[in-house]
């Protein structure tokens, strides 16, 4: 029995999400989008990745087919009212990380489902908890795992999450990318 009867693709470069919807038992095919990841100031938290999804959504390159459902999403780490995106280089994942330790912080992923016929979108927010990190752990930690496709400077998934994040409130999954049982939820009824 197939989980979806729609043909879903994923709009990103990202082995993480396409991983997750692998192991959710989602069949994909990937076709990463080229959309620059720039968004208005005013937006604050769950906006910023909603917008980010809707953006990417809206540069798909080709036509989608009746059947298909192509998946944008964006993940941000907000804390203190801030934004933290993606590290430039190894001086701001630095500074990301000293911002993040011993503090908690929320983990927003929106969602955008597109077909040819409609658009639906929703959001995810996992809070999380890191313990305090020393210099040389933040040091070791950006030059042996290169951070800077990651929201915030750091991965749940790899050395940082194993040894440094002490507690989460909500999903998981969505700190790594994909909030997948509300995209189940929602491809279920689209």
């Amino acid at each position: 029995m197939d989980i979806c009867k729609h043909n879903l693709i994923l709009g990103s470069a990202s082995p993480r999400r396409k991983q997750l919807l692998e192991d959710a038992g989602f069949l994909c095919k990937t076709t990463p989008i080229n959309a620059e990841e720039s968004f208005p100031a005013h937006l604050q938290a769950q906006e910023i990745p909603l917008y980010l999804a809707h953006k990417k959504a809206s540069n798909y390159p080709f036509p989608l087919k009746e059947n298909d459902v192509l998946i944008t999403a964006d993940t941000v780490v907000w804390v203190k009212n801030t934004v933290l995106n993606k590290p430039e280089n190894e001086l701001e994942a630095k500074q990301m990380l000293q911002i993040l330790s011993g503090k908690k912080h929320q983990v927003f992923t929106g969602v955008c489902l597109t077909s040819s016929k409609k658009q639906v979108s929703f959001y995810d927010e996992t809070t999380v908890f890191f313990k305090t990190l020393t210099e040389q752990e933040i040091i070791f930690y950006i030059r042996k795992y290169q951070p800077f496709d990651k929201a915030g400077s750091y991965g749940a998934q790899d050395w940082m999450g194993l040894t440094s994040i002490t507690r989460l409130e909500g999903s998981y999954f969505n700190v790594m990318g994909l909030p997948t049982h509300k995209l189940y939820e929602h491809l279920q009824q689209f």
